[in-house]
């Protein structure tokens, strides 16, 4: 038996005949057991989901955090166990919050799947029996009906009106009417009418086929392995943490040796160089930085749940905010996924909609019940069809009472109308529905219509025509043996209903919002050009010929030639999962950060593929997976809410980075000014830097995680991941408070040790003093880059002036606290050194302004 074939390309007869199965009796137990040993079981591998513990793990995949554990090691080796405690706090703070963030995002995630077992009606022995689908094999000949979910890909035997639904693997929202003749073997997927795939819907009609692939064989298992294969890449924030951690480490290494080994020159004590090093690297290393980060990040993902918005993972808040472009799937994303109706075109409306609903397969279930439980079936245009009639007063049970049915020859493929005969008070009528061209051909007045119906075409709408014939009673003498077809001409064409699957709430406005955040919208569909070009103008995004690409087209053109014409493309039409997969990766070799949404099998691999996958909390689980993002309502415009937040974030970060490296330099600057330069002892120990980087700065630079959005956020150009995380604006300020807090600091040391000649504790304690109670002044100038503090309000963040409280009270804990005296080595101070202190804090943030 051949494993590959082009089963639409074959009779279905010669299918039978090369997957060796009976069309009449089907497999036998002894074959099915061959063939579940040799293709295993029909199931589509699922990504496994990341242990506790692995969750656990990668909260230490970050330079800063190697380099914290470096430091953590090298001052348990010298004994000094207050600085290893505070540094392996730090990292365990770090850990901790991060996975419960992550850990809780992944509970979330699991409440929103729904694992379902499903069986499948299958011919087996003569006999059709029910099995669980996952027990399928190829061969199988398998019987669907309307409602049922296609366990595997098959080749269809028999089709009896019968219309399935693709759109989770095609993005087609329009059901596809299916037969059985070949078909030629280029015929793209969702052109493959004789065949049925894993995991799509029947809508109406019912039908039999032969199983030809099963699990990963499957359209949706090749869908899933490419999902796997996806390397997923790291976040321009991952990216640039990265680079800092690097630059910070390489900085610090510098430093230390240099004042290890320059010090050993100057014929200074080896201990006490290496000490000062230690010191050093404790004051470079910006141990609150990880903790800070993973707070920042999980304020962030908190907002945007309370939006709405699932982000899987921490790093990805940030990521938002730096999208560049972002690529739209139409159906259920930009659109709601079901047909409406959009327009009637007749000269009587009620009449055009009285016999389409006559005409229509769908019917209310429960219609004796109210009008708010009524559930329509059929497919999605009965759905429609019969909603419209409902809202105008045209009910198909109360109709059908009024307007009995004779006879009635159901959609045909073939002449792709359906016909209706009623009675209506005496007198008979047959009804016509259908393509509205082929209803044309069989009318009286034909003027002016086919106009009109390539207008509405022309929208992307789904036309449907209809009309009317009054037959005399000789034309139905015989009721039981009623030929409609040959009755079916000289109609009345009475009009067209025009369905549409319409925008969903609030989409054009948040198409609008991206591109005022200079966000480049792109239009990326299984759907047919015309459709592609009508939903891309309701949205706002116009496109000439040129500027349209259909699958066909992209599948002809190399990479090359892709990223020449990248800049000029809007709408990509019938594409297929492949193919976002190439529009994705083409925009990320141009450095662009990009965001792709979908809800489908086959919008998966893209999904994972690009920085921003965003999924439908009502989509498929296999996008859920494979998205950064979840819409747990479906809506659209929280996405432009989920980039608001990660501008906010990434601001946030920034600012809170900068107020730490700026500490952290003016105490590098500090310990190896007064002890290389000047040959002083070391003015602040190391435990009290590893006191103020990680107690008395932590709590502000939290407190920036509540910093409220800048005005204008939404209207700059997003953040380039190639982008220095340090901006100019950063660094003028990190290295200009660096320097004036040193200068202060040195000062005050060389004043009082080497002026005055106090005692070194009681100097250490006013340096350590200084540096906290700086800590308090300077944080409000962080809260803007471009601002001074007096051309803002600097105490609308609460948090951030609680925080500015607490240095205070964290700092009389170690100054008058005798178990926290002992581990600082602080003495207690009194009334004039606090002015004094209170004196440079002042002078330091207002320099800090003014420079």
């Amino acid at each position: 038996m051949e494993e590959k074939q082009n089963w639409h390309n074959l009779d279905f007869k010669e299918a039978a005949r090369i997957l060796e199965t009976d069309i009449e009796n089907g497999l036998s137990e002894k074959e099915i057991k061959k063939r579940q040993e040799k293709f295993g079981r029909n199931l589509i591998s699922k990504e496994r989901k990341a242990s506790s513990f692995k969750i656990f793990l990668r909260q230490f995949k970050s330079p800063l955090i190697y380099i914290l554990l470096v430091a953590g090691v090298i001052t348990l080796f010298l004994k000094k166990y207050s600085d290893s405690l505070v540094i392996f706090l730090a990292i365990s703070i770090n850990a901790v919050f991060g996975f419960w963030e992550e850990k809780k995002t992944s509970n979330i995630l699991e409440k929103l799947k729904k694992v379902l077992k499903t069986k499948a009606v299958v011919l087996r022995n003569g006999q059709r029996v029910t099995v669980w689908e996952q027990d399928l094999v190829p061969g199988d000949i398998i019987f669907l009906k309307a409602g049922d979910r296609v366990p595997a890909d098959a080749r269809l035997v028999q089709a009896e009106d019968l219309k399935i639904s693709e759109a989770i693997l095609t993005g087609e929202w329009i059901s596809t009417q299916k037969k059985t003749i070949p078909l030629p073997k280029e015929t793209p997927l969702a052109d493959r009418d004789n065949m049925v795939y894993m995991g799509t819907l029947v809508e109406k009609g019912k039908g039999i086929a032969i199983v030809t692939e099963t699990g990963r064989g499957t359209e949706a298992g090749k869908i899933s392995r490419l999902v796997e294969e996806t390397k997923e890449e790291k976040t321009p924030l991952q990216k640039k943490l990265g680079g800092l951690g690097r630059f910070i480490g390489f900085l610090i290494g510098s430093f230390c040796f240099f004042i290890f080994f320059g010090g050993i020159l100057r014929m200074g004590d080896v201990l006490e160089m290496f000490e000062a090093s230690i010191a050093i690297a404790v004051g470079g290393i910006p141990e609150a930085l990880p903790v800070v980060m993973v707070v920042i990040l999980a304020i962030g993902m908190e907002r945007i749940l309370r939006k709405k918005g699932l982000v899987r993972n921490l790093s990805s808040v940030e990521t938002l905010g730096s999208a560049q472009i972002i690529c739209f799937d139409k159906t259920r994303t930009l659109t709601q996924g079901k047909m409406a109706l959009e327009d009637v075109l007749s000269s009587d409306n009620q009449l055009a909609l009285k016999i389409a609903v006559l005409c229509s397969d769908g019917f209310i279930e429960n219609f004796k019940q109210s009008t708010k439980r009524w559930k329509i079936n059929g497919d999605a245009t009965d759905k429609a069809i019969l909603e419209a009639g409902i809202k105008n007063g045209l009910v198909k049970n109360e109709l059908e009472d009024d307007f009995p049915e004779i006879a009635k020859a159901p959609f045909d493929p073939a002449n792709k109308y359906l016909l209706s005969l009623r009675k209506d008070k005496g007198k008979f009528f047959l009804y016509i529905s259908g393509a509205p061209e082929k209803i044309l051909e069989r009318s009286k007045n034909k003027n002016g219509w086919q106009k009109k119906i390539n207008q509405l075409a022309g929208k992307g709408l789904r036309v449907v025509g209809v009309g009317y014939r009054e037959l005399k009673k000789e034309d139905i003498k015989n009721e039981r043996e009623i030929n409609l077809n040959r009755l079916a001409f000289d109609f009345n064409f009475v009009g067209l209903i025009a369905l549409k699957d319409p925008l969903r709430p609030g989409i054009k406005r948040a198409v609008s919002l991206c591109r005022s955040a200079g966000i480049r919208p792109i239009l990326v569909t299984g759907d047919h050009k015309l459709t592609a070009i009508a939903v891309a103008r309701e949205i706002g995004i116009k496109a000439k010929g040129q500027e349209i690409l259909e699958g066909r087209e992209l599948e002809a053109v190399s990479d090359q030639e892709l990223d020449e014409l990248l800049e000029k493309i809007k709408i990509y039409a019938r594409v297929e999962p492949s193919h976002k997969m190439r529009i994705v990766s083409a925009w990320q070799r141009r450095g662009k950060v990009v965001a792709m949404t979908g809800d489908g099998v086959n919008d998966a691999p893209a999904l994972k593929k690009a920085d921003i996958g965003v999924a439908l909390g009502s989509g498929t689980e296999v996008a859920k997976e494979s998205a950064d993002l979840v819409l747990l309502n479906d809506s659209f415009s929280i996405v432009v809410k989920a980039i608001e937040e990660g501008r906010v974030v990434l601001d946030n970060i920034r600012k809170s980075i900068a107020y730490i490296l700026a500490d952290s330099f003016a105490s590098v600057i500090l310990v190896g000014f007064s002890t290389i330069i000047m040959g002083w002892p070391l003015p602040i120990l190391p435990v009290q830097i590893l006191w103020n980087n990680f107690v008395e700065d932590t709590l502000p630079n939290i407190a920036y995680a509540f910093e409220p959005k800048e005005r204008g956020i939404m209207k700059r150009r997003p953040s380039s991941p190639t982008s220095p995380l340090l901006t100019k604006e950063m660094k003028v300020l990190i290295f200009g408070t660096g320097i004036i807090d040193q200068l202060f600091l040195v000062f005050l040391f060389w004043f009082l040790w080497g002026h005055l000649g106090f005692d070194l504790d009681y100097v250490r304690t006013m340096v350590f003093g200084a540096l906290c109670i700086d800590t308090a002044f300077v944080v409000f100038s962080y809260k803007s880059f471009q601002k001074n503090v007096w051309q803002m309000n600097p105490f609308s963040n609460k948090w951030l002036n609680v925080s500015a409280l607490l240095v205070f009270v964290f700092l009389f804990f170690a100054l008058y606290c005798p178990p926290v005296q002992k581990i600082l080595h602080t003495v207690p101070l009194g009334a004039k050194s606090w002015f004094l202190l209170l004196g440079i804090g002042f002078m330091s943030a207002f320099l800090v302004e003014i420079t």
